[in-house]
């Protein structure tokens, strides 16, 4: 019975991760099957996501220089250029979309983004943890920092048994992990991506 319940109210978190899309589009897809080959490493760049803060400069010109909030359909609003979108994108992307748009209105503008709040960044750990819930992250981490964010295992947690589920916008990917392994050496402690669900049954 126990076990049910944690699996219905994962299916319906699951549903409704499907239902948000730019929540999703900074996620790169899983290239192996078991996602383990393309999280081996904390990936090279950030992709900007709904709800981060950036600050948006163009020299000489205060007037577009602002801070925005990415928001939730991903984009942001800045003065001339109305809706940009800007979820997806890394801030060098970004400062280039906008450098080439303004150039419709100014001379060669000089334009920097940086990311001044990462809040996009987000996972969920959910079944017999100690602290189920969903975690805002400021940086990369593995399974075993998400596990350790969330207290730990409980007395009836199947360590052999976790499983990462990752949607990659189209479908939902299942990573299995056998946390005995992990501490063992044996299989990969790899770097989550946003949106990844650890379920512990």
């Amino acid at each position: 019975m126990r076990h049910s319940t944690i699996y219905a109210f994962v299916a319906g978190i699951l549903l409704a991760l499907s239902l948000i899309h730019p929540g999703h589009a900074q996620t790169p897809a899983v290239s192996s099957p078991n996602g383990e080959a393309s999280r081996a490493s904390a990936p090279d760049t950030y992709r900007i996501g709904p709800e981060d803060l950036l600050l948006v400069s163009v020299w000489k010109n205060p007037a577009l220089t602002q801070q925005v909030i990415v928001r939730p359909d991903g984009k942001i609003s800045l003065p001339l250029l109305n809706d940009v979108v800007a979820a997806g994108l890394t801030p060098d992307e970004l400062r280039e979309l906008l450098a080439t748009k303004l150039a419709n209105y100014m001379p060669s503008p000089e334009v920097s983004v940086i990311v001044i709040d990462i809040r996009s960044f987000k996972i969920s750990v959910m079944g017999e943890v100690a602290k189920p819930g969903r975690y805002e992250l400021k940086g990369w981490a593995t399974v075993l920092d998400a596990l350790a964010l969330a207290g730990g295992f409980t007395q009836f947690a199947s360590r052999s048994r976790i499983v990462i589920l990752h949607y990659d916008g189209k479908t939902m990917k299942r990573i299995p992990i056998n946390y005995n392994k992990v501490a063992a050496g044996e299989q990969e402690n790899f770097y989550l991506r946003n949106g990844d669900i650890i379920l512990v049954p």
